[in-house]
C-alpha cells in the first residue's frame, strides 16, 4: 500500500526529493521518460550538498528544458511504500512553475517534454502523483491563484 501525505514543513535534512508541477501557456507540463510509455511530473532526487530549491530548478530544467520560469514551494510531501525504501516515509517538497521558455533540447533520460490540455491519463506513478496535483489544486484555491 501506498500513503501520500503533506506537512507545511519538516527538517530540511529529511528532504530527498523535489517533484515540480509546471503549466506553460496555460497547459500542463509532463514528461515521458524514455523507457516508458508513461507521464511524469518534472521532478527528481536531490543531490549531496544541494539545496532543495536547487534540486527543482536542476530537475525542471533537466527534465523540460525550462530556462525562463516562476517556481515557487506548495508544501511538504511525504511517501509511505512497501516497494520504496524499505517502506520507510520519505519526505519531498512540491512546487509550482510557470514555464515561459523552453530550450530546444533535453539532456537526460526524458524523452520528450509534454504540453497537455488536461492531465495525463496514463501516469508512470498514479498512486503518488494525483495527490500531489489534488494538492496543487488546493493550494492554487487557497492562494486565489
Amino acid at each position: 500500500m501506498t500513503e501520500v501525505k503533506f506537512y507545511e514543513s519538516v527538517d530540511d535534512s529529511l528532504l530527498k526529493f523535489a517533484v515540480i508541477i509546471a503549466k506553460s501557456g496555460g497547459k500542463w507540463v509532463f514528461c515521458k521518460h524514455r523507457e516508458r510509455d508513461t507521464y511524469e511530473l518534472p521532478g527528481g532526487h536531490r543531490e549531496a550538498g544541494e539545496e532543495i530549491a536547487e534540486t527543482a530548478e536542476r530537475e525542471l530544467y533537466e527534465e523540460t528544458g525550462a530556462i525562463v520560469y516562476d517556481i515557487e514551494p506548495i508544501c511538504v510531501y511525504s511517501v509511505t511504500a512497501d516497494y520504496n525504501f524499505d517502506g520507510v516515509e520519505t519526505f519531498g517538497m512540491l512546487y509550482f512553475a510557470e514555464i515561459k521558455k523552453f530550450e530546444g533540447e533535453l539532456h537526460n533520460e526524458i524523452e520528450k517534454t509534454v504540453l497537455m490540455d488536461n492531465l495525463a491519463d496514463k501516469w508512470t506513478y498514479p498512486e503518488i502523483q494525483p495527490y500531489l496535483i489534488e494538492e496543487y489544486n488546493k493550494w492554487m484555491k487557497d492562494n486565489q491563484k
